[in-house]
């Protein structure tokens, strides 16, 4: 396996712990709202929890087919509602924009969207659980954004760090001094985690972290950027559950660029039942189960 496909398969395995180590983390006192229904049926009044947000998180289990359908439903759910919408992919990294704007004017096919943004390499979970997505923002003419950073970099910020970063590097991130590794309980989980996962080599753990953060940071960027050029655009962000969960990774940093009076929706799909704690903050808005 190729260099990016090992980060790719490494962090995917410990999105999966961190999900089994929040599970039993929500509070009673900000106990999400649950929401049960099967894709076919999502209603009007399923979909009103979602409702005038300015930012829709979907967050996903990046190889469970049924969240990739769930996404779509909603998707279309809320284009029924409030069609001024932009779709928002972690799967898509900001160099490729540029390939997924032709993609979405007509010149250029699916298959060669998939090629020139190189997405087996760079992603790599099936094609078809997003490939209904793409079509259908294709065929309503929707935005689609590239939110992640360069896979080299994250690479890089993983093996030596952010001051090993060259002034080239920041090219498609943002600012280091916007990127912001503070937050203790964030850190807390993640490290939690990776103390938990067997394959982590020799891996340093704070710049594993800053690697977490600096996605979060250039995915949160890139929904900025758009919302304050298109702030009557809803912006539904699909994104593993582990940039989503409490805030922490993405919303926070949106809102940190934007202000809290932005109305921002987490929704975890498809995530496991979480048990009564003493954490603070609910782990989510809504929890959304789809079969």
């Amino acid at each position: 396996m190729n260099r990016l496909g090992s980060w790719r398969l490494g962090w995917a395995m410990l999105g999966s712990a961190v999900l089994m180590m929040t599970a039993v983390a929500c509070s009673a006192e900000e106990a999400p709202l649950v929401i049960e229904v099967e894709p076919s049926r999502v209603s009007t009044e399923a979909l009103h929890p979602l409702l005038g947000a300015n930012v829709v998180y979907l967050g996903e289990q990046h190889d469970r087919a049924a969240d990739h359908v769930t996404q779509l439903a909603i998707i279309q759910g809320l284009y029924r509602e409030e069609p001024n919408l932009a779709i928002a992919l972690e799967m898509f990294q900001r160099p490729f924009q540029p390939v997924i704007d032709r993609y979405l004017a007509g010149d250029i096919s699916e298959s060669e969207l998939r090629a020139q943004t190189e997405y087996d390499q760079r992603w790599g979970f099936p094609w078809q659980y997003y490939a209904p997505i793409l079509r259908f923002a294709k065929d309503n003419q929707l935005p689609v954004l590239a939110l992640n950073a360069p896979s080299e970099v994250v690479s890089q910020v993983a093996d030596a760090g952010l001051d090993s970063l060259t002034p080239e590097d920041f090219r498609y991130l943002p600012p280091r001094r916007d990127i912001d590794t503070g937050n203790s309980d964030y850190q807390a989980i993640v490290r939690d985690s990776f103390a938990g996962h067997g394959s982590h080599g020799d891996f340093n753990f704070d710049n594993f972290f800053a690697a977490q953060v600096t996605w979060d940071e250039t995915m949160a960027e890139t929904i900025a950027n758009f919302w304050r050029d298109s702030p009557d655009t809803t912006v539904v962000v699909l994104a593993g559950s582990t940039h989503i969960i409490y805030g922490y990774g993405i919303p926070d940093r949106v809102a940190r660029r934007l202000g809290d009076s932005l109305q921002q929706t987490t929704v975890l799909l498809n995530f496991p039942q979480p048990k009564p704690s003493n954490a603070a903050d609910a782990i989510a808005d809504v929890l959304w189960y789809s079969d």
